[in-house]
């Protein structure tokens, strides 16, 4: 839900004085898919990097925790708007879990490749990433940031390069190393845009957020 959502707290009710909806309790199924999500981080991280990452069957492994981690951050978002279960728990929690699984992608894939480009964008892409968060998570009752459309653009394109990079691409061999190694710089190529759309996401949220500084700085009342 992170790159998806403005970074408004449920509830926020602004100038209304009508009395707010109760709150949705965070026993609800979005959250619990979150938290899975979170769980599924070091079942990942470990499964990635078995035999160095050189396994096949482990690399897979890792492959499919990927896929099924994404594609509960797609359920959970839609259930929790077209529910109205959005709650406090999963504008923090959601966030956090979707940068740990592509924090431990990126991490895990810079550990198998050891090249220093693949740790130059590890750290130019969380460095970018965490500040975001953070700095999302600490404006979220003062001001609405609207998530811009290349930041989704970026969520697709790491998705995709992380789930296909963390493939056993250059490990198989007889007919499939072919194959592999074409996709392989296919993956190489939507890293570079992951990267671009990942950097020019950020400008536009701080650019966002510096416009809004006088909101920032004014007092709640």
């Amino acid at each position: 839900m992170s790159e998806h959502d403005e970074a408004q707290l449920p509830g926020d009710a602004v100038g209304t004085g009508a009395p707010s909806a109760p709150r949705p309790s965070n026993w609800n199924l979005p959250n619990a898919l979150t938290t899975l999500r979170i769980l599924m981080v070091p079942f990942y991280g470990w499964a990635l990097l078995v035999d160095g990452g050189d396994s096949v069957l482990w690399r897979t492994v890792a492959w499919a925790i990927f896929v099924a981690a994404m594609i509960t951050d797609k359920v959970d978002g839609d259930i929790a708007r077209s529910r109205n279960l959005v709650t406090d728990f999963g504008k923090i929690a959601d966030p956090i879990a979707d940068k740990a699984i592509t924090g431990m992608a990126f991490i895990g894939i810079s550990v198998i490749t050891d090249t220093w480009w693949m740790w130059t964008i590890t750290i130019v892409v969380l460095v970018r990433e965490w500040a975001v968060t953070l700095l999302r998570l600490s404006v979220l009752k003062s001001v609405v940031i609207a998530a811009a459309q290349s930041g989704k653009w970026k969520t697709v394109a790491q998705a995709l390069a992380l789930g296909f990079l963390t493939l056993p691409l250059l490990e198989v061999d007889g007919w499939l190393e072919t194959p592999g190694e074409v996709v392989y710089v296919g993956a190489l190529g939507l890293l570079g845009v992951a990267v671009a759309l990942t950097i020019w996401s950020g400008y536009e949220f701080f650019r966002d957020v510096w416009r809004q500084r006088h909101d920032l700085r004014a007092p709640r009342t």
